[in-house]
């Protein structure tokens, strides 16, 4: 009798499951690793005992913010609160001069986007002058 002999198949490792594994195990790490480096600075702010300055005839850009986002340049409200149109009537207002003080009023209720996008305007069209005015703390004794 003539037997066949059956063919060797090579003896190998098959690495497409390990692979896999190893793209897991990295997907993994990368998503639950955070990396925020976190520092703690310790600011120590001086103090005034000064009573505010006087109103004085400089002329300046006043920017008022109710509750409802609606912005008001130097006493005039503007027809919406869309970037470009707080943008236009402040550089009308300034006319060029970025030297002019340039005050944000917000009340307390005012969502954050609408005193951030005002600062954007002021810094966009180059003020350096940028002030935030707050109500003094009732005094307690």
């Amino acid at each position: 009798m003539k037997f066949t002999r059956q063919r060797s198949q090579e003896v190998g490792v098959d690495l497409t499951p390990l692979i896999d594994v190893v793209f897991l195990l990295l997907i993994f790490f990368m998503v639950s690793t955070t990396f925020t480096r976190e520092s703690h600075l310790q600011v120590v702010l001086p103090e005034a005992s000064g009573e505010p300055s006087a109103a004085s005839e400089v002329k300046q850009i006043d920017v008022v913010i109710n509750a409802e986002g609606q912005y008001i340049l130097n006493d005039k409200a503007l027809v919406n609160n869309r970037r470009e149109t707080l943008e236009r009537g402040v550089s009308e207002l300034a006319e060029g001069d970025t030297d002019l003080p340039f005050v944000i009023t917000a009340d307390a209720r005012t969502p954050h986007e609408y005193v951030v996008r005002a600062m954007d305007v002021a810094g966009r069209l180059g003020f350096a002058k940028l002030s935030i005015t707050t109500e003094r703390e009732a005094e307690t004794q």
